[in-house]
């Protein structure tokens, strides 16, 4: 029989599982998994030699096309899948955003509008829930039957974003019903906004002072307070964008407790830390996001809670502004510069040179945290996240030795400048493909927009 394409002699690498074989590829599916297949009516064949055969990465959060304070993230769905997909990501979570009075349903078109034709590689969304009516509770439970499985809900941003703790509730309650996954993000909003106005008012506008006036206990808090709400209704909740030992505290005495509370964090949380506020002049503003950064201890908690499965998933949260032009907006004012940074393309190597290459824990721990339980909570396994018969070829050709300098020069994020600037890191994508399709080779991009499919996304369950 004939195969499409025969990844040869690689290192298969699973959550679970190392071993030396080749892995067949026909009609976009894993069709074969042994030691020496036949090559013979192979249509291509890629040699893994010295390469670890990785199931493709999925980063859970990922903010592209998206509208902020005037201006907009500056990776579309295009260029935003495209660079991840050179570092290894071959499916994205994105999130659609309810305003106001708007339905779920006008939010979740509008998205698919955005990423309809453009993305190159595989994605699916989140709700963001910003206004939650009666209505939108019935929307929820139309969402979920239709694979949207999982909402987004604000206890931060007043005004904006955030959620009072009845309907946040009731969302819980909801999902507790209808099978779906909250996610959290989890700051003490309207404490933290009494904290900026002071500082405002106190002549306290430079970029530091984003970190500064949003202090880890709010976030512990409101940490806290997501678990005890879901615990009340019943149902999972999931932490995004992780930063702080205090946080981690409770996410881990919950688990321990046995509670159905999970949570991420971010590459920038591991690597980087409030000192990078000292950079001279405005240049702190291209670290403004937000949790903020934190004191450089909490990033050896971090990735000790990645280790001990305290923190189940590593995302990016990528929300891109370029320096010039956007970051400026907020030259004379912390509050106005975009909230957000790059690193769609850069969370494979950061995790796997930190975690694995600095010998913190296995590469079976590195598959798991960026591909296969992101997979399993948001109803996506094991169609992806894992390498077996019948998956999708969703799979990344990975160099442990090759070694890379992080730098905006090189980067393929539609930004003026990296976070993570002259970083040097250990393991990289050599060859990646999405359904059976190379779509990156070294440095080249052998893929094309539209490429991608809306993924409809099953229940979650419990990990």
């Amino acid at each position: 029989m004939g195969f499409d394409t025969i990844i040869a002699n690689g290192r298969v690498v699973t959550a679970t599982d190392t071993y030396a074989s080749d892995v067949a590829i026909s009609g976009g599916k894993v069709n074969a998994i042994g030691q020496s297949l036949p090559r013979q009516n192979a249509g291509k064949i890629i040699d893994a030699a010295r390469k670890n055969v990785l199931p493709g990465g999925i980063d859970v959060h990922t903010h592209l096309d998206m509208p902020f304070g005037g201006t907009r993230s500056a990776d579309d769905f295009e260029t935003g899948t495209r660079a991840a997909a050179f570092g290894g990501t071959t499916t994205l979570i994105d999130f659609a955003i309810q305003y106001k009075g708007q339905s779920l349903r006008t939010a979740f078109d509008t998205w698919m509008q955005k990423a309809s034709g453009k993305a190159v590689c595989d994605y699916s969304f989140h709700c963001i829930i910003t206004d939650l009516q009666n209505a939108q509770l019935d929307e929820m439970n139309a969402l979920v039957r239709e694979g949207v499985t999982s909402f987004k809900l604000f206890m931060a941003y007043p005004g904006v974003f955030m959620l009072d703790d009845g309907s946040i509730f009731k969302a819980l309650q909801a999902t507790s019903k209808n099978g779906g996954l909250v996610c959290m993000h989890a700051e003490n909003g309207s404490a933290i906004d009494v904290i900026v106005q002071q500082a405002l008012a106190e002549g306290k506008k430079a970029p530091k002072y984003h970190a500064l006036t949003r202090p880890t206990t709010a976030e512990a808090e409101a940490t806290a307070r997501a678990i005890a709400l879901a615990e009340m209704a019943g149902a999972p909740v999931y932490i995004v964008h992780l930063s702080c030992n205090d946080a981690l505290e409770k996410v881990r005495e919950a688990r321990d407790r046995g509670l159905p509370v999970y949570a991420e964090t971010c590459p920038q949380y591991l690597y980087l830390s409030i000192d990078n506020f000292d950079a001279p002049g405005f240049e702190g503003a291209k670290y403004v996001f937000t949790p903020p950064l934190r004191e450089k201890w909490h990033q050896e908690k971090l990735w000790n809670g990645l280790k001990r499965d305290h923190l189940q998933v590593v995302s990016t949260d990528h929300c891109p502004f370029c320096f010039k032009e956007q970051k400026e907006l907020g030259r004379d004012d912390f509050t106005k510069i975009p909230n957000g940074g790059p690193g769609i393309e850069h969370r494979m190597s950061l995790i796997y040179s930190g975690g694995v290459a600095q010998g913190r824990f296995s590469v079976n721990r590195f598959v798991e945290l960026v591909s296969t339980t992101p997979a399993k909570l948001f109803g996506l396994y094991p169609r992806k996240g894992t390498i077996a018969v019948g998956s999708d070829a969703d799979l990344v050709i990975f160099d442990p030795d090759r070694k890379h300098t992080i730098s905006a020069k090189t980067h393929h994020m539609r930004v003026d400048y990296s976070m993570f600037e002259g970083i040097k890191v250990t393991g990289m994508p050599d060859v990646v493909l999405s359904r059976g399709s190379v779509i990156i080779e070294g440095d080249k991009f052998l893929g094309r927009p539209g490429a991608g499919d809306f993924l409809k996304r099953s229940l979650y369950s419990q990990q």
